[in-house]
């Protein structure tokens, strides 16, 4: 087991992708609910969101979330200091610059992925925004974009981080494409290069080297942790919550905090209805819940009761019990 602060395991042995439009604080707080150890992250929020927007909705997240870090998107340093003062001031675990995401958005914004192309900014922003918290300082990147040659892109950007004192560097192991690929393409068709991954860990062993892209499993992540520090799951972590349920006790060697799906909704209902009384939705909640028992009896049942009622007006946690009724536990092999 990767070694961490204290000779325990390292903080991003296992971690759940920042995802847009996914992972926010409902899903985040699920997700918790299914496993101690993962490192969890916020959806991207750029730096004039933060420093003019409502921060309070931007950035508030219920203490069960911890450990929990704040994805970051922008290019200047200086604002990237100050909006790190201000998620650590919020209670934040980690900031983490964006350095990977290909969208118009950011594109627009020459930030996320483009700044690929600028490792020597990269640098800076990571050493503006180490010089103002005390809170490990982390980027996630590609290995390149475009055209560029991943050994030399990946490198020179790990170069400036690690100059600046980066404390981690999670890399998505495929290129992004800025022009020709949607940010849904540039997840799934640029190959991946696990091992340029593993060979940026063996260039840099002191270095924290999380691994990104492509890992569907915990026997996946198991596999991957031979080379690397730690792995992130995104897609396959939301489309699947129930893998949560096994990165306690296969990766950190503690039991999961619920003994199963039924269980972990039957916490989250409290929850629900702390965050129904502040004004949420009960679909705000439940469609992230939809993918927890693949396989299972009943589950396309509770995948359609929640669908169908999650979504009217008033409906309430009830709706929520009533589709867990629907499932039935999955017959074990003899």
């Amino acid at each position: 087991m990767t070694r961490g602060i204290a000779g325990g395991p390292s903080p991003w042995r296992f971690c759940v992708a920042p995802m847009m439009d996914w992972t926010d604080r409902e899903c985040r707080y699920f997700h918790r609910l299914l496993s101690r150890r993962a490192r969890l992250y916020t959806e991207m929020i750029t730096t004039g969101a933060v420093i003019h927007g409502d921060r309070q909705r931007l950035l508030g997240f219920s203490p069960e979330e911890h450990p929990l870090a704040v994805q970051l998107g922008g290019n200047d340093p200086r604002a990237l200091a100050e909006c790190a003062r201000i998620c650590e001031d919020f209670g934040y675990d980690e900031i983490n610059l964006n350095v990977g995401c290909p969208s118009d958005r950011v594109q627009d914004g020459a930030f996320g992925a483009c700044l690929m192309l600028r490792p020597q900014l990269v640098g800076e922003c990571v050493a503006a925004m180490k010089n103002a918290v005390r809170a490990p300082v982390t980027v996630k990147c590609r290995i390149g974009v475009d055209d560029q040659d991943p050994e030399a892109a990946l490198d020179a950007v790990a170069a400036a981080v690690v100059a600046a004192g980066v404390d981690a560097l999670i890399v998505h192991a495929r290129k992004a494409w800025l022009k020709g690929l949607s940010p849904r393409e540039n997840r799934e068709i640029p190959p991946l290069d696990y091992g340029r991954v593993y060979r940026l860990k063996q260039a840099h062993p002191r270095l924290p080297v999380i691994l990104n892209g492509g890992v569907a499993s915990i026997d996946a992540a198991k596999e991957h942790l031979r080379h690397v520090d730690g792995v992130m799951l995104g897609r396959a972590a939301y489309q699947n919550p129930g893998l949560l349920l096994q990165v306690d006790p296969e990766l950190f060697g503690e039991p999961a905090p619920c003994a199963d799906g039924r269980e972990a909704l039957e916490r989250l209902a409290p929850y629900v209805e702390r965050r129904m009384a502040e004004g949420l939705r009960l679909s705000q909640v439940t469609r992230h819940v939809l993918g927890l028992f693949p396989g299972q009896p009943g589950a396309r049942a509770f995948r359609r009761h929640l669908a169908t009622y999650a979504t009217r007006p008033g409906a309430g946690v009830q709706v929520l019990r009533d589709a867990m009724a629907m499932v039935r536990p999955a017959v074990r092999a003899a």
